[in-house]
């Protein structure tokens, strides 16, 4: 074992990396890359609807912009940003040094990006998929082109990624808390994060079984989904949707824990009903999985399920509106700081609550045959996501920017993107709520002029555009505030992360801290000195090496992709090889690691 870190190069260090800290930056790059690309795919398809009978681009492309569009900012944006953060954050708020796993914590990152490359190039390689982000089959499975098969494999393979990096945060959180952390002294972004994370586990499975079915339909011939051949169309919707639909709880749970973490600190109060807020989470998540089929009112499967599946998505509003009002008392009586990150938590509440009450007119399954399949579910579906889940990234980002690059953003710069997003937020999705009930079917490329819906399809798209305006505004951000250096704790914050010096040490925490309490920091602010009280001695610290071999494992599995996607039976051998080669590999090379010193860590933290 080594006393000493290897000396590399930037660029090898980044693509060796297991450090959770740089695979956490690595996530929120690659995934603001996808979000980025999954809103130019939007910005496109608001210009087609902006005026009736447009021709800025064709039908097929419009189905293939829409297809990319949902798939790629479910999959390879919101949850990779959310990823990161948990990566970030969640090590540091429990007092950890790193997740349990970190060589699966790297390949978890490689996975995914490769599997979002994959599914990215079907746009040079023979056109994108095209039958929607939820693939229904037959529309997939027998009238689609390649486009399809990159989705199929693309999905499998980064959700591989998705599963492993679940698991590991499953582990971490429950083995690796600092002394004194119980469960119910864990900050509300770790227990949303151990939450959503244990949905990952439970969901995930079944669209793997799902793709895998699709897979074998499409390229081995196999007639699950073939009525002919006894197969059975309902099926893919089932496996789905029973991943579907927790993957909403899966984005928007760590979204909730980062408005408990913000509205605490800048109410510089504790989170009101921490209790409740917990058990909350926990009742969602359980019930995430119970309502599955009220994406399927409209399939035939009869009154009573109907009936069954309404009313537990009914009882989702319950937890969730517990999770309101504890916001809402927070933020009462407290010395409220109107920050960029606050304004974004603010904006949330009002937000999430009109696509939470649409979510009920939706759950009302004799109404749902009138909503099914119209921009009422389109602006439904975005309150939810853009309202929670979207609003809450930004909100992390200019809470933790400090923690995670050593620099704040720009106070009024934020404050200009956030009334410009959220302007035009609402903006273009209020209006579609009133194109959906005037009848308008979503993913449809063009509509007729003289129906009432060429103003409100302008405005949706105007609101798009500023939506766009202001995400650039953020950008410009992230560049003009790099000298807008900051020190370890800008908030005055509450949790462990905020303890620490800034930039973060590689060890993260020179020894372990005893938590005493809820909001450890806080606690010893109070009634301490103001600095974590340290669970053991100051010693040389362990710490992982970084390894190349993820990015090998995840670039057969790559190759392989290609091979099966046109029938190159010595291309897949060959990917197959390179995974199972540099899993070889890593089963037999001995790797115990390197110490940092603790004389090093005294020079690095300036003591002694």
């Amino acid at each position: 074992m080594s006393n000493a870190k290897a000396q590399k190069s930037v660029l090898w260090d980044w693509l060796t990396t297991v450090d959770h800290k740089k695979i956490g930056i690595l996530y929120l790059v690659s995934g603001g890359f996808f979000f980025a690309l999954g809103g130019l795919e939007a910005i496109l398809m608001r210009i087609q609807l902006m005026f009736p009978n447009l021709g800025f681009v064709s039908a097929q492309t419009f189905n293939e912009l829409l297809t990319m569009h949902g798939t790629t900012m479910i999959f390879l944006a919101a949850m990779p940003l959310l990823f990161g953060f948990m990566n970030y954050i969640v090590p540091l708020q429990i007092g950890a040094r790193d997740v349990a796993f970190p060589f699966l914590n790297s390949l978890g990152f490689w996975l995914f990006l490769f599997g979002g490359i994959l599914i990215n190039l079907s746009w040079f390689l023979g056109g994108a998929p095209d039958a929607g982000w939820t693939a229904y089959v037959p529309l997939s499975s027998e009238y689609s082109g390649t486009g399809i098969d990159y989705y199929v494999l693309g999905l499998q393979i980064s959700g591989l990624g998705t599963l492993i990096s679940g698991i590991n945060f499953l582990v971490t959180i429950i083995n690796m808390r600092a002394p004194g952390m119980s469960m119910m002294r864990m900050p509300l972004f770790t227990w949303s994060s151990f939450v959503a994370s244990a949905l990952i586990l439970f969901a995930f499975p079944a669209l793997t079984v799902g793709l895998l079915l699709l897979m074998l339909e499409r390229l081995f011939g196999a007639t699950y989904f073939a009525v002919d051949f006894g197969g059975n169309v309902v099926i893919w919707q089932h496996l789905f949707w029973i991943f579907g639909h927790p993957e909403v709880y899966i984005l928007i749970l760590p979204a909730f824990g980062i408005f408990s973490e913000i509205l605490a600190t800048f109410s510089k109060k504790r989170l009101f009903g921490y209790s409740a807020m917990v058990f909350a989470t926990l009742i969602i998540g359980f019930l995430g999985f119970m309502v599955w089929a009220h994406h399927m009112f409209t399939v035939g499967i009869g009154p009573v399920a109907n009936a069954i599946f309404a009313v537990a998505t009914m009882a989702i509003a319950v937890p969730t509106g517990i999770k309101i009002f504890n916001w809402l008392f927070t933020l009462w009586g407290g010395r409220i700081q109107f920050t960029t990150a606050n304004l974004f938590a603010i904006g949330f509440i009002p937000s999430f609550v009109m696509g939470g009450v649409t979510g009920v007119m939706l759950a009302t399954s004799a109404a749902n045959y009138q909503f099914h399949d119209t921009y009422f579910v389109v602006a439904h579906f975005h309150y939810v996501i853009i309202g929670g889940v979207v609003l809450g990234l930004f909100a992390g980002a200019f809470y933790w920017w400090p923690r995670m690059f050593g620099y704040k953003l720009n106070e009024t710069l934020g404050k200009w993107f956030f009334w410009l997003f959220l302007f035009g937020f609402h903006l273009t999705f209020f209006v579609q709520h009133f194109v959906g009930l005037m009848g308008m079917p979503r993913r449809v490329a063009s509509y007729l002029p003289g129906q009432g819906l060429d103003s409100l399809n302008f405005v949706s798209s105007v609101g798009a555009i500023l939506m766009s305006v202001a995400f650039i505004l953020f950008l410009v951000n992230v560049v003009v505030s790099v000298k807008n250096k900051s020190e370890a704790d800008p908030w005055d914050g509450r949790t462990l992360e905020w303890g620490i010096p800034t930039p973060t040490p590689e060890y993260n925490f020179a020894q372990t801290p005893l938590v005493r309490e809820l909001d450890a920091l806080w606690y010893e602010k109070m009634h301490g000195n103001g600095k974590l009280k340290a669970a053991e001695p100051l010693d040389d610290i362990h710490m992982p090496n970084g390894s190349i071999l993820p990015i090998f494992m995840s670039l057969g599995l790559f190759i392989a992709a290609f091979g099966l996607i046109y029938h190159v039976i010595p291309v897949t051998v060959i990917g197959l090889g390179i995974t199972l080669g540099a899993m070889f590999i890593r089963s037999i090379k001995e790797d115990h690691g390197y110490h940092i010193h603790k004389e090093d860590i005294k020079k690095e933290e300036g003591v002694g």
